[in-house]
């Protein structure tokens, strides 16, 4: 008899242990929610297609809960290119996915869309003037407490490849 309550002893350590630290897609999409609430002075090198650096500009990211664990609201600006947008971050459980959308001053609304429990997301293709369709994809990775990178990259081939469009690293203020 001992050993077994030695397994129940361990088993009850693990699971609660386990508490709080939920791993399911869900959890980790509210806990992304959740780490992007603050203010974020943000790097951005945008690339040329070999993935050297064309140009670096400084701007900030600002983001508050309008629903707990669900939406967020923000704002980003990069000055240097007159470039203000208005940001909704927000999951949407009964499609398992989240969703960033963004409108900037050109009215342009852009949806980007992932997975619950993945660092990446998708805009749907659009058509470009060179008469392509493309397709976005937006990767945030090496997060901290105190940052994160993203990076965003382009396919005009349905997604079967991908070239480097820019760099961003986010540094948490205060």
């Amino acid at each position: 008899m001992k050993p077994f309550w030695v397994l129940l002893s361990l088993c009850s350590s693990l699971l609660y242990a386990q508490q709080g630290k939920d791993s399911s897609p869900l959890a980790m999409s509210e806990k992304e929610l959740a780490d992007s609430i603050g203010v974020w002075q943000v790097t951005t090198e945008f690339l040329n297609t070999d993935g050297s650096v064309a140009k670096v500009v400084a701007g900030s990211y600002a983001f508050e809960w309008v629903v707990p664990k669900r939406v967020v609201m923000g704002k980003t600006a990069i000055p240097e290119l007159d470039m203000a947008a208005g940001i909704l971050f927000y999951i949407n459980e009964a499609e398992q996915l989240i969703e960033m959308v963004s409108v900037g001053k050109d009215g342009k609304l852009w949806v980007m869309t992932g997975p619950l429990g993945q660092n990446y997301r998708t805009t749907k293709p659009f058509s470009v003037p060179e008469g392509k369709e493309r397709q976005l994809r937006f990767t945030r990775y090496n997060v901290t407490s105190s940052g994160f990178e993203s990076k965003m990259e382009y396919s005009d081939d349905g997604g079967s490849t991908w070239a480097p469009g820019n760099h961003q690293v986010f540094k948490r203020e205060g």
